[in-house]
Order: structure tokens, then sequence, then C-alpha cells
């Protein structure tokens, strides 16, 4: 039998990654183990028992790396044959999709929602910039097909913004920087650390909303 181990996270959803997710807190570690192979894997439960002890054990450990990585911020893909494109102004967010991303952003469970606000179709695209259409509360489904990359991106993204929003505000004051405060945040030449290193996902979703209030 062929197996296709994904080994980067653009490779596997947003689905499989909630799937997986609520199995982390089971005292079976060995069903964890198993379960990981048939979510990311796509191989059936009665035929992850039956591969070799030495196979299984590589290809957890080539998943569990794939989930450690710690990718910059994705602002486009493709989905289903549409190219999506990451928020290109915070500032003009509405009410509604401040709190539908404050609201979801922190819940794995729900990290679907968030996305659905972050990430949307794009109706115009020229000379490198994009505008995305308008927020549809309805559509989250939609995002359980996104890459783990962009996911992933967009979380270290808003937890570096929490942690980081205070000291940058401090900086932008003493130095009188008249930029807009949002603007130098996603700006890639100023950057807000998102390659730094944290232990898990599942750490960074857990202070995630502590951070951003």
């Amino acid at each position: 039998m062929k197996i296709v181990i994904p080994n980067s996270l653009n490779e596997i959803t947003l689905g499989q990654y909630q799937e997986f997710y609520k199995l982390t807190e089971s005292t079976d570690a060995k069903l964890v183990e198993r379960r990981m192979i048939e979510i990311f894997c796509k191989v059936p439960m009665k035929y992850v028992n039956q591969m070799k002890a030495i196979d299984v054990k590589e290809i957890i450990q080539i998943l569990t790396q794939m989930l450690e990585n710690k990718p910059s911020l994705v602002n486009l893909f493709k989905m289903d044959g549409v190219e999506y494109g990451f928020i290109p102004d915070l500032d003009d967010m509405t009410f509604g999709e401040y709190v539908d991303l404050d609201t979801f952003i922190g819940d794995t469970e729900n990290l679907h929602r968030a996305m659905n606000v972050l990430y949307r179709p794009i109706k115009i695209k020229k000379n490198g910039r994009y505008q995305i259409v308008d927020y549809d509360s309805e559509k989250y489904k939609d995002m359980l097909g996104m890459p783990m990359d962009a996911v992933i991106s967009s979380i270290l993204f808003f937890y570096h913004l929490g942690i980081d929003l205070s000291q940058i505000m401090m900086d932008c004051s003493k130095n009188k920087n008249e930029k807009h405060l949002m603007q130098y945040l996603i700006s890639e030449e100023n950057g807000v650390g998102i390659n730094h290193s944290f232990t898990s996902l599942k750490t960074i979703l857990e202070d995630l909303r502590i951070s951003l209030n």
C-alpha cells in the first residue's frame, strides 16, 4: 500500500487539524498516534493497525515535525480553484468582523470562523494588489479545506500583535513616528516576529485571547 505522508503544513487542511486536535487530550497515546496517521495520511485505521511498528514511528516523527513548523504570514492561497487573500487592510474591518475574529481566533474548534474573517476570495487583483469580497459570516464552513500553513501563520501574526502591541506603541511614541500603527504592524519590512519559536500551537491558542485583550 502506498502512503502519502504530508511534510508541509500546506498539505493538510484546517478540517483535518481540528479533527486531530480533539484527540490531543486523550490518555491513550497509541490511539492518538494511529489516529494521527489515519487523519493526516488518509489511511483507514484497519490498515494503520497492520503497519510495522517501526514504520508507524517514522511517520509519526515526520508528522510531528511538520506540525511544529512556524510559517511566515501566508497572504495568498488557492482552494477549490479559487484564490483567497489575507485581509488587505485591518483598519477597514467592520465591527461585525472584529467581533467574530476576536471571538473565534482563540478557539480551535471554531478557527474556521476566524479564518472566514481573515481570508476571503479575491475579486480584483492587479499589480500585486488585490481586493477581497465582502465578509459573509455564513461562509465559514468553506474554510475547513484551507491549508494549515495559512491558518498557523495568521494565528502567529495576531499572537505577536497582541504581545508586542504595547511595546510598539511605546516605540512609536518615543520616535514620534506618524506612520499608522496598524500599517506598521503588518508591513513586511518591520514585521512582528512571526517566526519566533513557541512550544506548541495549542499553547498559543490558549494564550491568544489573553494577549489580544
